[in-house]
């Protein structure tokens, strides 16, 4: 079978790379991809938005490592042909344990970066990187890989902070505080959760929370036992500033805003606080698994329709410009149907 593998080869400019793939390898999987959705990490490298160096190590390849789509063939009898399914995009050199987390293998591959991501005619995977769902709408199942991310963080969470887990604070406003918050919601009803940021209307769609605060108007008697940062950027510094401001004594704090560049972080105060600082990044098959039972409970379907804004069907390479083009426009994440 002859494969179209939709390549970015320089900052916005995608050619098309033909690949012939044997529709019965045994080993793997067969996807049609259906639906993908857009992450600020594509935008980067679409935009040229990385270091040189950066861009000329992991380009070629193909965008996006968000996606839902249909079996078309399994050698490997796991799933059945036309059963729907997400991708996972970390291919970790061995299975995991319980002690060490695939996503952080050495020597683990991550589609989409530095090796071709889902934006191809059809996708080849090992059965343990598929992950089957039949309750949840497509437009919905598509960000499954953006929600097991806020799983993996509050699992990490769950691991290593004490057990006084009355007040957690999210620290940000956007679609990964959004996520972020009804993941916590879901696996700890009966935690309260403040959500912090900069914009009114953006804290509005966290109606589902306990309460709510812009950054200037934190009451100066508020205190939380644990944090998550999900600003990124240059906001992560203030955040994180904030966090330890407002923390109470031994709380943990789960960084997960990117920066590019380094920021400054007030490690006296942490020191003397006591307080236990971990980076969480992207996730695993058992998170993915976890999004999924999540994902299934229709109220959180909708809950998550309100972060997601759906552009037209991408057929061509144009479509494909002008998804990433529309994106830079919305402050929502962006899905598509991919109909190529």
């Amino acid at each position: 079978m002859l494969n179209q593998v939709f390549q970015l080869v320089r900052p916005k400019n995608i050619m098309i790379k033909y690949e012939d793939i044997s529709v019965n390898q045994n080993d793997k999987v067969l996807i049609r991809p259906i639906y993908m959705a857009l992450c600020h990490a594509d935008q980067r490298y679409f935009q040229g938005k990385r270091e040189p160096s950066i861009l000329a190590k992991k380009l070629p390849m193909a965008l996006i490592h968000e996606s839902c789509g249909v079996v078309v063939s399994d050698p490997t009898k796991t799933f059945k042909v036309g059963q729907k399914v997400v991708m996972i995009p970390n291919q970790p050199p061995k299975a995991s344990n319980e002690s060490f987390y695939e996503n952080y293998m050495k020597g683990t591959k991550f589609l989409s970066s530095g090796f071709d991501g889902f934006m191809q005619e059809v996708v080849q995977l090992p059965p343990d990187r598929v992950v089957k769902y039949d309750d949840i709408d497509d437009s919905i199942a598509v960000i499954s890989e953006f929600v097991s991310v806020s799983v993996h963080a509050v699992e990490r969470f769950n691991g290593i902070a004490h057990s006084n887990r009355e007040k957690i604070a999210i620290i940000g406003d956007g679609s990964l505080s959004y996520t972020t918050a009804t993941v916590l919601h879901a696996l700890f009803p009966e935690v309260k959760i403040t959500v912090i940021g900069r914009n009114y209307e953006k804290l509005n769609m966290f109606n589902f929370v306990d309460s709510t605060y812009l950054t200037s108007e934190i009451p100066s008697d508020f205190s939380f036992d644990h944090a998550f940062e999900c600003c990124g950027g240059t906001g992560s510094e203030y955040a994180i500033d904030d966090i330890i401001k407002y923390i109470n004594p031994q709380g943990s704090v789960i960084l997960m805003g990117v920066s590019d560049n380094k920021i400054a972080v007030n490690t006296r105060d942490i020191l003397e606080k006591g307080l236990t600082v971990v980076g969480s990044s992207r996730s695993g098959r058992s998170d993915f698994e976890t999004a999924i039972n999540i994902m299934s409970n229709k109220r959180v379907q909708n809950r998550f329709k309100n972060i997601t804004f759906e552009d037209k069907p991408v057929q061509n390479i144009n479509d494909i410009y002008r998804v990433f083009d529309t994106d830079l426009t919305t402050s929502f994440k962006t899905i598509f149907k991919w109909e190529v």
